[in-house]
């Protein structure tokens, strides 16, 4: 198949592209190097077609969709914190980014769509394992605007028969992921102390649990949810575990510290995965004691990431805690 993934050059994106490049398809990459990085597809540069450009403005991108056969759609701004600073540039680039796409796409027929949404729609939830069917509560404009982009997947299909599925990702981690800019995941903020022999800064008492996800299992995810001929469904990608931030240091090994809990977080995250495993097929496959032993492989990778201690990340978190309540 011929395959246009947006956001190829990011962390998941990168590891989808090398897992379709791996089955034999061709790969055309839409990045506009936001977030993304041209690093993460070095070793298969000679292999992909590359377009710079941004999906929030239609343009030239849109040549890309005439012969594709499929659209892996991962293009997005993350995190929360810049998410609560600037809601408009999240609003273009995840919902007019999603629009602009979804209209190329119907116009090129394409056969097959899969959108990279996010389990941050859910909030805070009532039950664990949390099923897709769970009512939608996001606490930020990342959440909401990835939520936003969603629906329009959804209705798209609905209304114009578009081909399409989401996929709701639980707590991604592995290699690749984003060493620069914001406070974000937790994978990469250990990561970075851990290299430079400083404490882990752990929120609360570090007994809430995460749904970590290896990102190879997420691509696999993709992969399969491309091969599908299910249309208009949402599926939760999860590890099928649930792991509690003290246990993810234990693995890592290290001094610890505590910083204060934030507001509009949840105690657990935790994918009920029984609708993509019975209807999909699919299964994750590495467990968190693999996982981290697989990304401390690759530790040299976070050197030049900043190294958050409790004062840098108080004050990088300020605005979370303005608006979202609590203190820091």
């Amino acid at each position: 198949m011929k395959v246009v993934v947006t956001g190829g050059s990011g962390f998941i994106g990168s590891h989808v592209v090398d897992l379709l490049l791996a089955r034999g398809h061709g790969v055309t990459v839409i990045d506009n190097h936001s977030t993304g990085r041209a690093a993460n597809l070095a070793h298969v540069a000679s292999k992909v077609l590359l377009i710079e450009d941004d999906l929030a403005r239609p343009g030239g991108w849109i040549s890309a969709f005439k012969d594709a056969d499929w659209v892996v759609h991962l293009a997005a701004l993350a995190d929360i914190v810049p998410s609560i600073q600037n809601p408009t540039g999240y609003f273009q680039a995840n919902v007019d980014g999603t629009f602009n796409l979804l209209q190329a796409a119907r116009a090129a027929g394409i056969k097959r769509l899969v959108y990279a949404a996010s389990s941050s729609c859910y909030g805070i939830p009532d039950h664990y394992p949390t099923p897709e069917s769970a009512p939608m509560r996001p606490q930020y404009p990342y959440a909401l605007t990835k939520l936003l982009g969603e629906q329009l997947v959804m209705h798209w299909a609905q209304v114009y028969g578009l081909p399409a599925l989401s996929l709701r990702f639980f707590n991604v981690y592995g290699p690749r992921s984003r060493t620069s800019g914001t406070y974000g995941a937790v994978f990469g903020v250990f990561l970075a102390q851990k290299l430079a022999g400083k404490p882990y800064t752990i929120v609360g008492d570090g007994t809430q649990t995460r749904d970590f996800t290896y990102v190879t299992d997420v691509a696999e995810a993709v992969l399969a949810a491309l091969q599908s001929d299910i249309k208009g469904e949402i599926f939760n990608v999860g590890s099928g575990a649930t792991v509690s931030v003290n246990r993810l240091v234990d693995l890592l090994g290290g001094e610890r510290t505590f910083i204060p809990k934030r507001p509009g977080e949840p105690e657990t995250t935790f994918a009920d995965i029984s609708r993509i495993t019975s209807q999909l097929g699919w299964q994750p496959r590495v467990p968190i004691e693999k996982g981290v032993t697989q990304i401390l492989r690759h530790i040299e990778y976070w050197r030049e990431a900043p190294v958050w201690d409790p004062n840098s990340i108080a004050e990088a978190t300020r605005d979370w805690f303005k608006y979202l309540g609590g203190k820091p």
